[in-house]
């Protein structure tokens, strides 16, 4: 039976492809719930409708699916002190 923990180990390491920071530490996933074969991960994003909102979904569901499960996900929009987190981390990490 997998753990939150064994799906954190390997999400940990997802980076965002912009950010040198992971989706874990940008706060971009979080709420992360197991229920038999399934995980439910609730996104959050800074801005509704942001374009490469599936390449990071899929990023996240690519290393849950090697560990044999299957995910879930909704998605929401940042809290305005979220989002300005978010926005200092992205000044100080940019890959531009």
């Amino acid at each position: 039976m997998k753990t939150r923990q064994d799906v954190i180990d390997v999400i940990s390491k997802v980076q965002h492809p912009a950010i040198a920071y992971s989706l874990l530490d940008l706060g971009m996933v979080k709420d992360i719930e197991i229920e038999n074969n399934e995980v439910k991960v609730t996104f959050v994003f800074p801005f509704p409708n942001i374009p490469i909102a599936d390449q990071l979904i899929n990023s996240i569901a690519q290393p849950i699916k090697s560990i044999d499960l299957d995910m879930k996900y909704t998605v929401v929009i940042m809290t305005e002190d979220e989002k300005q987190k978010f926005l200092q981390m992205e000044t100080e990490a940019w890959k531009g």
